[in-house]
């Protein structure tokens, strides 16, 4: 009996210990990242950590890419940040409600085949965006509490316990795997702080993170179509973004595991938990390239590490909140400062030299969008454009002609390259209507008539031709085609011989 629910992998390999370790140390770094963009949204921290809790547990069950950790971004927070401000949170859970629905939809609608759609200098300049987005963030632990640059002794203590982390992260795997480095490098650097008594900060000097289980509240807001209009544009803005770098993160989790994980699947997933996370009291969110590649790098590989890290960050919030409040800052800057250098990709930066001077021009200016905007939206859609209209270019300059006259006087145009709206103006300049033999043959079997551009320089080279008495024959054009050529009855063949590629020859009579 065929299986129309499979949500395990029941023959996958699984490393239990890892996948329980890594999901403990994501649960870890979740903690300070989901406050923080809570607090960016102007939320309070429990709205972030919520939204961690049921959008981590949701698509780890129901998800297409296991090992893949989704929770509350900064892109996301970005976006809700004004819905906040101007009509309140009320709002914001209404507008992450309705993004879910969207992203469902467009999972059920299959959509996530788009994201074939981009090249591979846009997801280069999209994951250098964020690695440098990463990093840049780790930057206000070196501030204090009042915007302040660090000097002297606290300065130098956060450096030696930042370096330390990075150190561990580093070095540990090169003599032993057993435990994931991550999770050593902030258990090491707790321990320390611990027994010399080192002042530096900690999580609980950022905010509290003390709560019960997440309230399960329908948004109150007014049901009526002012409603609508209010939260729709930023439902629509985060169901886009979010669906964006959930699946630009699939595809960067599938290319280092060899694996191949489902888009459309994880939109689904995607949208489930947002509408959980917008009646459960969360601000929404996304998949978390940086959580992700802690947890892909330390081994996991299944959904368990996801599950283990969205149910133990729950634990700390109702049990373990004042021992989790005392982990230094310091560890988890080390370990995302490590994330941000796992996550560029050094190897666009060795290869540039070699790749064409478009590739480079798109993936530089999705970096600078993802780094100054924080609109990753806007900087993948941007990129698509910019390399398909490059495409377009490309290809416009392909069109060829092949030009001779046979023994019977009649001139052949043997076409070569795709006809385009970007080939039509170098299409027609192949011509030479007024001093052609009185008949002449278009043979289109090495090109292929795209669109309607291409239709109507047809139409245009055969009335030029007919308005001079000349006899047209064109070859090999598909049945669509010919549907739509103007001068059809004049120009085609009531004998029309079909080969076996479901091509056409057309002549004159």
């Amino acid at each position: 009996m065929k299986k129309y629910f499979n949500l395990f992998d029941l023959k996958q390999k699984v490393d239990y210990k890892t996948e329980v370790l890594s999901g403990l140390t994501v649960a870890l770094a979740l903690v300070p990242e989901a406050v923080a963009f809570a607090l960016i949204a102007g939320l309070s921290p429990l709205t972030g950590l919520y939204a961690a809790f049921v959008m981590g547990l949701i698509t780890s069950i129901f998800g297409g890419r296991p090992g893949m950790i989704s929770g509350a971004t900064g892109a996301v927070a970005v976006v809700i940040v004004s819905l906040a401000k101007s009509h309140g949170v009320e709002y914001v859970f209404a507008a992450v409600v309705l993004a879910g629905l969207i992203q469902a939809t467009a999972g059920f609608l299959r959509l996530g085949k788009l994201m074939r759609l981009v090249p591979h200098p846009v997801i280069f300049g999209f994951v250098n965006g964020l690695a440098v987005i990463i990093f840049m963030s780790q930057l206000e632990q070196f501030k204090d509490l009042g915007g302040n640059w660090l000097t002297g002794t606290p300065l130098y203590i956060l450096l030696a316990l930042v370096f330390t982390t990075m150190l561990i992260i580093w070095g540990l795997p090169k003599l032993s795997k057993a435990i994931p480095a991550s999770l050593v490098a902030i258990l090491t650097i707790f321990g320390l702080v611990v027994f010399f008594n080192i002042d530096t900060r900690t999580v609980g000097d950022i905010a509290s993170i003390k709560g019960g289980f997440p309230p399960f509240h329908l948004p109150q807001v007014p049901l009526k179509l002012e409603t609508l209009t209010i939260i729709f544009p930023y439902a629509l803005i985060v169901a886009g973004v979010g669906l964006i770098e959930s699946l630009l993160t699939l595809n960067i989790v599938d290319e280092i595991t060899e694996t191949r994980g489902r888009g459309n699947k994880e939109a689904v997933a995607q949208g489930m938990a947002n509408v959980l996370s917008g009646v459960f009291s969360g601000m929404g969110g996304c998949a978390m390239i940086g959580q992700s590649l802690i947890n892909i790098s330390n081994g996991a590989r299944a959904r368990l590490s996801g599950i283990v890290a969205s149910i133990m960050l729950l634990v700390f919030i109702m049990f373990g909140a004042n021992l989790i409040e005392k982990l230094p800052m310091a560890a988890l800057t080390g370990l995302m400062i490590m994330v941000s250098i796992g996550t560029f990709e050094w190897a666009s930066i060795k290869t540039v030299n070699k790749m064409p001077k478009s590739d480079i021009f798109v993936m530089v200016l999705v970096t600078l969008v993802t780094v100054f905007l924080h609109n990753l939206a806007l900087a993948v859609i941007l990129g698509v454009i910019i390399s398909a209209l490059v495409f377009a270019w490309d290809n416009a300059k392909r069109i060829r002609a092949r030009k001779y006259v046979d023994e019977n006087g009649v001139k052949h145009y043997e076409i070569y390259g795709p006809l385009f709206f970007g080939s039509v103006t170098a299409f027609n300049e192949k011509f030479d209507i007024l001093n052609d033999p009185n008949e002449i043959i278009i043979d289109f079997q090495e090109s292929r008539v795209v669109d309607m551009s291409a239709i109507e320089a047809l139409n245009k080279i055969t009335e030029r031709y007919l308005k001079v008495n000349k006899k047209v024959h064109l070859k090999h054009l598909s049945k669509d085609c010919l549907r739509l050529l103007k001068n059809a009855e004049d120009i085609i063949d009531v004998n029309v011989l079909e080969d076996p590629t479901y091509k056409v020859v057309v002549d004159k009579i």
